[in-house]
């Protein structure tokens, strides 16, 4: 899709995941390194745990398929190299590795899209600070709400901060890029890491600007007045997620759940028989005494305690419940889905054949091969001579005579079918650079995104969820039943209407209603089309339905935080913030195709595949070296000390890195 594109990446573990994603979109990326190679080539793990700047399996996870030059830019013939290479990209990535300035680089080559990834931001009183993973996630809100209510906020013990502030990096060049082809001219990019952590914290961090009651760490369940809800339950063989949901949205869970409970003798016919589309109103009112819903809570821990995680997810497929397995490293390699949808690729390491996470997502159209290793420091230093030959045309064109919109992505238009956050998250960045995006609600079955606080003034209601207000800013929104012939013609007249469409209903509730693919590509040849799941459109887990936290459980993150000695401490909804990131990315790649060849194209986005990515160096060192990664508190492995100490005050802390 970006087969046109070529990308000068400067940075180091800072921000090579966004040159991994544009190189997995098939761009042409050039790593620039410094003499000694850059310092992602020294992080841990190593490959058979020999320490060496060729065998680091960070090093490896983020830089598959790009190509290494060596150049000293501290020197004024270092500088005048970059700057040879930047006259033939498009885009040129950065986190502040070398001594280049992308200014003058934007100067003497008005086409550059040029991208900054920084800790706290390029700009404002804190610009200059010092910063690492374990400083962002604390700046950002995201650790104060993760842990034990006893002990210190906790981060991931696989850091994310940075994979976090990439991912928006690569998705912002990409609308940089769009913007390019009306006006001509490239724009710079100013990503901070701690503003990209934010969305980890489920919206919480805006709880105080709304007047709502900030949220508490609870460890595995959640505090709501006088009540605790619970998420993470005890199986024969380690944890699953689950919970008592109810609403019009989740209710029905619940009471098919409630149903297997019964069957089994876990719980009577009277509870299984509660009204649980109206429950959370009881709870509210006092009709329901919180000591009844704390006894239904010991009746699911008495169920769940009584099986394996294998035996509660078949359960769960089988009868469409929303319960997930809190899978380890090794089980997230081992799932015969994964493997069903030839999601792993190959690489053959110290003679042995390894799997790596393969592509960020499927299509109806042919994708990029794999990637490959990543390359030896300097493998391609030719470069700097053959590019400055080729003088590759960029492909920018002229500077329009007349104005284009007022904003990048001006004149997109966007047909929003995703409820909840997954969906609808990477259509807000749409709405935010000015495309129009209608986004399709219903009064009869409500978005379960409105019932989900932080609300405003903790007055609960369908138009006071801060986290359904977030998603949903900028947009339009339509109110249609489309079982109501009326109603379908609009949609379909939307459809016909629209650039990309966006869904993230279970896999198959489309087809079901006529939209199937090619249905959709009939009457709109031109549609670009993204389905967003938990487990993908395809192979044997696809019916499985689910929320974030439930993705966060299966795909590994929920084992992967909390502290050694107690049980994992849930990282809230957590795939549904990255997972939107590589959608848009996707999306946006395949605006950009459709723009040179008038081809559509529709993807297949498994949150589940998408999360391997942001756990790729974990992952590495399970599959290379054997090492099944655990939760580990606020240790890690590259820098000590390194942890979350308490200051004076109620529940005030400090993070704390030194790196050298």
């Amino acid at each position: 899709m970006l087969s046109d594109v070529r990308v000068l990446d400067l940075t180091d573990e800072r921000g090579q995941f966004a040159g991994a994603i544009l190189a997995r979109l098939g761009a042409d990326v050039i790593a620039v390194e410094p003499p000694g190679g850059t310092s992602s080539r020294r992080l841990r793990p190593f490959a058979g745990g020999r320490p060496d700047i060729e065998r680091s399996l960070w090093h490896w996870a983020y830089n598959g398929g790009k190509k290494s030059v060596v150049v000293d830019s501290s020197t004024d013939a270092g500088r005048a190299a970059v700057a040879r290479l930047a006259a033939d990209a498009d885009i040129v990535l950065d986190s502040g590795a070398l001594a280049v300035d992308l200014a003058v680089l934007r100067r003497s080559c008005p086409h550059l899209v040029t991208v900054i990834i920084h800790g706290l931001g390029a700009g404002g009183p804190h610009a200059d600070w010092h910063t690492t993973d374990l400083t962002v996630w604390a700046a950002s809100g995201a650790m104060h709400t993760t842990g034990d209510a006893d002990r210190a906020p906790v981060r991931p013990s696989a850091p994310q901060s940075w994979l976090n502030a990439s991912a928006d990096a690569a998705g912002a060049a990409l609308v940089a890029l769009a913007e390019r082809e009306v006006s001509g001219l490239g724009q710079h990019v100013d990503i901070a890491a701690q503003v990209s952590s934010m969305q980890a914290t489920q919206s919480a961090v805006l709880a105080h600007a709304v007047g709502a009651t900030p949220n508490r760490r609870m460890g595995a369940k959640t505090d709501y007045g006088a009540m605790s809800f619970r998420v993470l339950w005890p199986a024969k063989d380690g944890w699953v997620c689950a919970g008592i949901q109810f609403g019009v949205s989740l209710g029905a869970f619940t009471h098919r759940l409630m149903s297997w409970m019964c069957e089994e003798g876990f719980c009577d016919e009277a509870t299984r028989d509660k009204d649980w589309v109206t429950y959370g109103m009881a709870l509210e009112d006092g009709t329901e005494p919180v000591a009844e819903y704390e006894r239904v809570q010991a009746c699911l821990e008495r169920f769940t305690a009584s099986k394996t995680k294998g035996e509660l997810l078949e359960g769960a497929l089988y009868r469409k419940l929303l319960m997930a397995p809190v899978f380890t490293v090794g089980e997230v390699l081992e799932n015969p889905h994964l493997a069903a949808r030839g999601f792993w690729d190959e690489l053959e390491v110290d003679g042995r054949r390894v799997r790596t996470p393969g592509a960020l997502f499927r299509s109806d159209r042919p994708l990029p091969a794999p990637l490959g290793r990543a390359p030896r420091l300097g493998e391609h230093q030719d470069l700097l001579t053959t590019l400055s030959q080729e003088r590759r045309a960029t492909g920018a064109p002229a500077a329009p005579t007349e104005p284009g919109p007022a904003r990048a992505l001006g004149g997109l238009k966007v047909l929003d079918l995703g409820w909840a956050v997954a969906g609808p998250w990477s259509t807000r960045v749409l709405a935010d650079h000015g495309a129009t995006v209608v986004k399709i609600d219903s009064s009869r079955v409500i978005d379960a995104a409105r019932t989900v606080g932080p609300f405003v003034a903790d007055q609960p209601g369908v138009d006071n969820s801060v986290i359904y207000n977030n998603g949903a800013a900028g947009k339009l929104s339509l109110g249609l039943d489309i079982t109501n012939p009326v109603g379908r013609q609009v949609l379909l007249d939307l459809v016909s209407w629209a650039d990309v469409l966006t869904e993230n209903f279970t896999p198959g509730v489309m087809a079901r209603h006529g939209l199937s693919d090619a249905e959709l590509h009939e009457l709109n040849p031109g549609l670009i089309v993204v389905h967003s799941s938990m487990m993908g459109q395809s192979g044997p887990m696809s019916i499985f339905a689910g929320v974030g936290t439930m993705g966060a459980a299966i795909a590994g993150f929920y084992n992967l935080t909390g502290w050694a000695d107690r049980p994992p401490a849930p990282l809230n909804a957590y795939t549904d913030y990255i997972t939107p990131r590589i959608a848009l990315a996707g999306l946006l790649a395949a605006l950009h195709q459709r723009r040179r060849t008038g081809q559509s194209r529709a993807i297949d986005v498994c949150h589940a595949e998408v999360a391997c990515h942001f756990l790729a160096p974990a992952l590495w060192n399970c599959a290379l070296n054997g090492v099944e990664p655990s939760r580990m508190g606020n240790d890690d492995d590259n820098v000590s000390p390194h942890g979350v100490y308490p200051t004076r005050g109620e529940d005030q802390w400090v993070a704390l890195a030194c790196e050298d």
